[in-house]
């Protein structure tokens, strides 16, 4: 009993393992955000731009260096007494430096600035390319839900055709049909199953799109989650196209980042102009060295005279320490012409940035304007497809009933029931080409896209 037991949980553990395998469309998109190598490449490239941005700040802090070196000459030396003689012998020196910019024309603020706006246009570069990625996530999976929809419609038409046979039997054998409409149904029949392969076939190669768009290693058991899909009206599709163009502008990535790119421009021509500007710094220096044949002497009448032949090391580092603090001021004179150079290009980026900013917004209208268009055209072919798959079936359910009574033959109740695949599958088409266009449109207004 404990066995049947276990067997019994393990094979339901299995079945939720299987149910938690599909993947809906939530969960699409959080991975391929998560693991999508493009939008991988659009994040380093902001990391790159967060590197600057600090390094903008740090260079507003003073400079912070030291120097050491120790040496070995031989030959001929200048030694303790100002004069040559050959020797041979051990020196080092140390060092620290310091410099504080106190005044450049505001530069460095104004690099820091840029960056800050570079990088704030960087990041909506990050999430135009995650909303980017989302919308054609939709795309394949909105596919996906469609041909599942147009793989259970060719079943059901063969079920229906199998069962036409199993009538079409007892009438043949009865004697009321010839056995000639018992073939064309089964012809027919062989022809649905055909059409239930390619429909498993166009289904599956749909989900192994997703698999790899989402770059999934193991693409076998790749199954999603059928949501429950909205209730298709003409309320959204019927949106004022300007009105959804003036929401994009305040909350469309693409914009944004135009827009920051036109302001970091503009910090550009200011960092230009600031070389133009005197800059005024404030240094620092301490140093000192050591030789170890250096003698302290004092001259007497001009005569050296030896105080001491040797002298410690922290002696000498002390006894010949060497300050100074100052502060340099530099004036830009003439330097080839760089500087009027450097502000022309500044001002040719403030129009490039302009011009693309200008073109960013054309395109955003433009896209909006046809997603409008497109939505408006799915809207129309789906309700004109439901009207005509609702006449087809009332037309297929008269030439049924004819075909029953045996007043028509086979070959029209085929065609009926053709026409009424045909008119589904046109509904089915029309139905999730409209759900797509409908998000396009929310995404455009601002709506984030879900099912």
């Amino acid at each position: 009993m404990k066995n049947i037991f276990l067997i019994v949980l393990l094979f339901s553990l299995c079945l939720g393992v299987q149910a938690q395998e599909k993947w809906d469309l939530k969960k699409c998109v959080d991975y391929a955000k998560e693991h999508n190598i493009a939008l991988q490449l659009k994040k380093l490239e902001a990391d790159v731009q967060t590197n600057n941005t600090k390094q903008s700040k740090l260079n507003l802090l003073p400079s912070l260096n030291g120097r050491t070196d120790y040496g070995f000459n031989y030959g001929r030396t200048l030694n303790s007494t100002n004069t040559y003689s050959d020797q041979n012998n051990e020196s080092g020196s140390l060092s620290i430096s310091s410099n504080l910019t106190l005044f450049d024309g505001f530069k460095k603020r104004n690099e820091l600035k840029q960056n800050e706006l570079d990088l704030q246009a960087t990041l909506e570069d990050v999430e135009k390319a995650k909303e980017d990625l989302a919308l054609n996530i939709t795309s394949y999976y909105l596919d996906i839900l469609f041909k599942q929809e147009l793989l259970q419609v060719a079943k059901d038409q063969l079920k229906v055709t199998q069962l036409q046979i199993e009538r079409t039997s007892v009438l043949v054998d009865a004697g009321t049909l010839p056995k000639g409409t018992l073939m064309e149904q089964k012809a027919q029949a062989a022809q649905e199953e055909l059409t239930v392969v390619n429909s498993q076939n166009n289904l599956d190669l749909s989900l192994l799109d997703l698999a790899q768009l989402l770059d999934l290693e193991q693409t076998a058991d790749f199954k999603i989650s059928i949501p429950k899909l909205p209730v298709l009206n003409a309320i959204q599709s019927m949106i004022d196209p300007e009105s959804v163009f003036e929401n994009s502008l305040k909350s469309r990535p693409g914009i944004k980042a135009a827009n920051l790119r036109l302001e970091s421009s503009m910090k550009g021509l200011s960092i230009a102009k600031g070389d133009r500007t005197p800059s005024l710094s404030m240094y620092g220096f301490w140093g000192s060295n050591y030789s170890n044949d250096f003698a302290e002497y004092e001259f007497l009448n001009g005569q050296p005279n030896l105080v001491r032949n040797e002298m410690k090391l922290s002696d000498q580092l002390r006894s010949r320490e060497r300050k100074a603090f100052g502060f340099q001021l530099d004036i830009p004179i003439f330097n080839g012409g760089v500087v009027n150079r450097n502000i022309s290009n500044a001002k040719i980026n403030i129009d490039r940035s302009r011009l693309n900013l200008d073109n960013t917004k054309n395109i955003l209208r433009k896209e909006i304007q046809q997603a409008h268009a497109n939505a408006l055209a799915a809207m129309k072919k789906y309700f004109s497809s439901e009207t005509a798959v609702s006449s087809t079936e009332e037309a297929f359910r008269y030439t049924e009933e004819k075909f029953n009574l045996g007043l028509v033959n086979s070959v029209e109740y085929n065609q009926g029931k053709n026409n009424l695949l045909k008119a589904k599958s046109n509904l089915l088409q029309a139905k999730y080409e409209y759900i797509f266009r409908t998000k396009i449109i929310d995404f455009y207004n601002g709506v984030e896209i879900s099912l």
